[in-house]
């Protein structure tokens, strides 16, 4: 500070007085000054973006998604970040850094996309405006998203803090929570483009449908489901890959399975690298080997008569007779389980040691083939099961060729007898369980397995979580951090 001071007397000494004080800061934005233009409003909404990558460990949707459930423990070395392992057990308390690590960055989110949504200038073009105004909106409602299903009742915040009373903001309950998330969706997906164009990870108009389909689902609005979904498919050629693995490769990214993704970049400054790399990686490759898959979600797949299991096991985990990304024969203890997460994990040809924590690859928040489960399981809930199975047989049909399409299978060439046939039960109890089974395999590890797992419900849950501390009433929402309960006194 007083290098400052003294820099600052020199300055006006030599430049004189009065043309100092005349002279404007340069590269300096004030809230008046900018949102003026065009480009303001993009590099605003690129602010607006930033939260959602996993470019350090403080967007831990995977704590909550994936460890949380049973699907994952926390991995890694014993007592190395207990604070995860206390949010698998549920033993957690408020001060819990992940607990805050997720509240801050989202609400940042939030914070961000209301700057857009309501500072752009007269300066801003209407063309501009529009587009970027509709994107912040599906931006604050995928940050509500993850945020109500996670916290439950939360500060519903649509306009800018203009004072330190606008943060003093008391909760909404989880159904005017999703109204705003809905109203969002609807506005947005009125003005986005169809497609993103060179714009590559933008929000599109099936973006929006298909997260306004995923948020009526939640609600068990299922009608509405079917006619968002309809509305993405109007929207958009979306279609499933031959492979279900180029899903999680970088030479198939943003492919036409993606509805929407959360882009990352390696090599760059300021940093936009995917971490989740390093997080998930076995420890000889410089990783932390977290979210380790357990067997239970091993025991999900189905298998043949000959003990030939759904491909997509071996494309989502490395197990014992497996090999590994690079080459080698994949070793079980490498792992606390037994077994190692294999989604977002570069083989070192493509990030190598020293940089494990820089990946490539993207996050898929929603495939396509996510929509054909919504779509499967909205139909089952009407009583429209017979309908409801070709959504969901078009899956087990893509996870089964994959034998005829992936040169890397063993036995490629011929699809194993008896693996994955089409499903033909209309018995809508059962065919809800089948449905549930095939969205946990389809998506393990896609971070949705919890929240799944809480709206199916008490006896549900709890049976899932059984090795657990959890308890329904008290465990179906996260406590709010301690930290906003200190910042917050309209919180009680």
């Amino acid at each position: 500070m007083k290098k400052l001071i003294i820099l600052t007397l020199v300055v006006w000494s030599l430049a004189g007085c009065t043309k100092f004080l005349d002279e404007d800061m340069q590269g300096i934005y004030t809230s008046q000054t900018f949102f003026q233009t065009d480009d303001h409003a993009t590099l605003a909404l690129t602010a607006a973006y930033q939260p959602i990558a996993f470019t350090s460990i403080n967007n831990s949707l995977w704590v909550f998604g994936d460890v949380a459930s049973d699907d994952a423990i926390k991995g890694g070395n014993p007592g190395d970040q207990s604070e995860i392992e206390f949010i698998e057990q549920f033993t957690y308390t408020r001060d819990n850094g992940f607990l805050l690590n997720i509240w801050k960055r989202y609400y940042e989110g939030i914070s961000r996309a209301n700057d857009v949504i309501h500072r752009l200038g007269d300066g801003v073009s209407e063309e501009v405006k529009t587009e970027v105004v509709a994107e912040a909106k599906f931006l604050r409602a995928y940050y509500y998203f993850h945020l109500v299903n996670i916290f439950g009742e939360i500060p519903l915040k649509i306009t800018p803090a203009y004072t330190t009373a606008d943060l003093q903001v008391p909760v909404s309950t989880v159904s005017d929570i999703f109204s705003q998330i809905e109203k969002d969706l609807n506005e947005a997906a009125e003005a986005l483009s169809l497609s993103s164009g060179s714009k590559i990870g933008h929000a599109t108009q099936g973006a929006a449908y298909g997260l306004l389909a995923k948020v009526y689902l939640f609600q068990g609005k299922y009608q509405q489901t079917l006619d968002a979904i309809q509305l993405l498919d109007a929207s958009a050629a979306y279609s499933l890959m031959e492979v279900y693995s180029y899903n999680f490769d970088f030479a198939h990214q943003n492919n036409s399975e993606t509805v929407f993704a959360v882009q990352h970049l390696s090599g760059q400054e300021p940093f936009a690298g995917n971490v989740l790399n390093q997080w998930f990686a076995p420890q000889h490759e410089n990783g932390y080997f977290f979210n380790a898959p357990t067997q239970e979600f091993v025991d999900a797949f189905e298998k043949t008569d000959d003990d030939i299991y759904d491909p997509r096991l071996d494309y989502t985990l490395a197990r014992e007779g497996s090999t590994w990304i690079n080459g080698q024969a994949y070793d079980p203890n490498w792992s606390p389980t037994g077994y190692t997460l294999r989604k977002y994990q570069q083989p070192l040809s493509q990030i190598p040691v020293g940089t494990k924590g820089d990946g490539d690859l993207n996050y898929n928040f929603m495939r396509y083939a996510e929509v054909l489960l919504m779509k499967a399981e909205a139909l089952n809930e009407l009583g429209r099961s017979s309908e409801a199975l070709a959504p969901l047989n078009q899956l087990r049909k893509r996870a089964r060729e994959s034998y005829l399409y992936d040169e890397n299978l063993a036995g490629f060439g011929t699809v194993p007898a008896g693996l994955l046939p089409d499903i033909e039960t209309t018995n809508q109890s059962l065919l809800r369980e089948l449905i549930r089974n095939e969205r946990r395999v389809e998506l393990g590890f896609e971070f949705h397995r919890f929240f799944d797992l809480m709206r199916y419900g008490k006896s549900y849950a709890e049976q899932k979580l059984s090795g657990t501390s959890f308890n329904y009433e008290n465990n179906r929402y996260f406590d709010i951090p301690q930290n906003e309960l200190d910042i917050n006194l309209e919180i009680n």
